[in-house]
């Protein structure tokens, strides 16, 4: 972004009276995960003048992949999609797991030369604009807790929807009397060895269907404890297709040739699960009946809502079924009254008895990190605000969030919105702005809200309050189709329901220090089509 500021990275760093040194550059990314590290890429290969830096409470980047080390962690979603559109994926699984993910993360930003931009072990807790100097002053503190101060033009929250701290667990009766170990996915302990003990896993999601084949693997036995079943989708864990076309075509071309091949095929499936949500239905049993008798089905797989109404897990190679088939797993689906010293002991009666407890009860969700905002010293109740195309707040200048699909992999979004920012950046500059603002809700909209995050899973209605909300009309929604929005948000322009500040002239605290300029990546790629 270019105003009047002058360059500041010829300035000495000099201390505020608080004694902490203050960074300002023209962009602020929180979370250097999937979204984060999309962002900087995009700032960098569209933003070339454009100082940005990546601020990550972790020590490592990767975001989820980083945190959960629980046995299987894998991608839910398939990884040409999920995976970077200009970064091309090099492995074979179709569900890659977390390990490979995390190194892929990390070597796109190497490759980019984002990693100079990256602040580790630094936790956000408060961002307030400024109207006056046009600037976001973010409060946070440093790997020792020590107090930093960052300044920014244009505050861009990549810090996902859940907390990273704390995953949810429900408050289970009787759990101070149980003599076995207990662990929740999100906290894994390094040094848990489950090989030939009875384990069960609470939950029937994404992370049970992962973690119950994993251990079935070297533990005594696995059950898998669900109060409602979960649509199961079985899918080969490979692709011949795309291996073919990764086998005739140059690596970045074959990379865009079968995301755009994914992108459609996931699309198509998801409208025909919602037009024809029986016959969807039965084609998912279809393929859990390969390793599992009626009776099974019946009794453990026949989730009581729509397909879609809730996230279909996905099975690599029927993995989870398979471990069920060959009794080194079962299913039980029941719900607890109470924990003993030896296990639980469900409602029915019956005692699971258990030497290790996995609870995989879902997420805590949390919006923008646990970041609070203000506004020319207001607090902002992010709850109460609506969404601009499902990628800003009204009310609130030069600031975006990323939030992805639920029917389609993150990335896909993330990186729309990090292109709509370039562009929005773009346009202020061009046209020598200093803000840009979601204008608010027209009232006859506001009677009706919607929730930004539209599932029934459990972990989304604890929380879904404290996000902001969506109406049914533009721009105040988005569109659950990647063909629609990256269309949309192209034609559309950034200006429709916006408000505008001419830029306001001003140097540079005497104070603030800014990194270097980045510098383009590696792999540059302005098209605006499917990758």
């Amino acid at each position: 972004m270019t105003d009047t500021v002058t360059d500041t990275t010829t300035h000495d760093p000099q201390a505020t009276p608080g004694g902490e040194e203050v960074e300002e550059v023209d962009v602020l990314v929180i979370g250097a995960g999937m979204s984060g590290i999309d962002a900087a890429y995009r700032l960098g290969e569209r933003r070339p003048g454009t100082s940005y830096l990546v601020l990550e409470a972790r020590e490592a980047m990767g975001g989820t992949w980083d945190l959960f080390r629980y046995p299987g962690i894998r991608s839910d979603s398939d990884i040409f999609t999920f995976s970077y559109p200009f970064a091309p994926w090099t492995g074979t699984d179709v569900l890659a797991d977390g390990a490979s993910i995390k190194a892929y993360v990390e070597r796109t930003a190497r490759d980019a030369g984002i990693e100079p931009h990256i602040r580790f072990g630094v936790r956000v807790g408060a961002a307030s604009w400024s109207s006056a100097d046009q600037r976001w002053t973010v409060q946070a503190t440093g790997p020792g807790g020590e107090p930093r101060t960052y300044r920014c033009r244009f505050l861009f929250s990549c810090a996902g929807y859940y907390d990273y701290e704390n995953g949810h667990r429900p408050d289970f009766p009787g759990l101070s009397d149980y003599r076995g170990t207990f662990v929740h996915p999100q906290h894994w302990p390094d040094d848990l060895d489950a090989t030939g003990t009875r384990v069960v896993v609470i939950g029937s999601g994404a992370t049970a269907a992962t973690v119950v084949p994993a251990m079935a693997r070297t533990a005594g036995h696995v059950t898998m404890l669900q109060r409602t079943p979960t649509y199961m989708s079985t899918l080969p864990n490979s692709d011949p297709a795309a291996d073919r076309i990764r086998a005739l075509l140059p690596p970045r071309l074959a990379h865009r040739a079968v995301r755009a091949k994914n992108i459609v095929l996931t699309e198509t499936f998801f409208r025909f699960a919602r037009l024809f949500p029986e016959k969807f239905a039965a084609m998912l049993r279809a393929g859990l009946a390969r390793d599992l008798d009626d009776a099974t089905l019946d009794a453990h797989f026949v989730p009581p809502y729509k397909p879609w109404d809730q996230r279909v897990c996905r099975i690599p190679s029927g993995d989870l079924t398979k471990a069920i088939a060959s009794g080194a797993a079962d299913v039980v689906t029941d719900t607890i009254e109470t924990f003993v010293p030896e296990g639980i002991r469900l409602t029915s009666g019956r005692v699971l008895e258990a030497d290790v407890v996995v609870s995989a009860t879902g997420l805590t969700m949390l919006a923008f990190g646990g970041m609070t905002l203000e506004v020319d010293g207001q607090p902002v109740d992010v709850g109460s605000r609506f969404a601009y195309r499902g990628l800003m707040l009204e009310g609130v200048p030069n600031f975006a969030f990323t939030v992805g699909y639920t029917n389609a992999s993150w990335t896909l979004r993330s990186d729309l919105v990090s292109r709509h920012v370039c562009r929005l950046l773009a346009d202020l500059d061009r046209r020598g702005l200093g803000s840009a603002t979601p204008r608010p809700v027209p009232d006859a909209q506001r009677s009706d809200p919607r929730p930004l995050i539209s599932f029934s899973s459990g972990y989304v209605l604890r929380a879904i309050d404290r996000f902001p909300k969506l109406t049914g009309r533009a721009p105040w929604n988005y569109r659950q189709s990647y063909l629609a929005e990256s269309a949309g948000l192209a034609l559309r322009g950034v200006r429709a329901g916006m408000s505008f500040e001419p830029a306001r002239a001003r140097t540079s605290p005497a104070h603030a220090t800014s990194p270097t300029r980045p510098t383009r990546p590696n792999h540059p790629d302005h098209a605006e089509a499917i990758r």
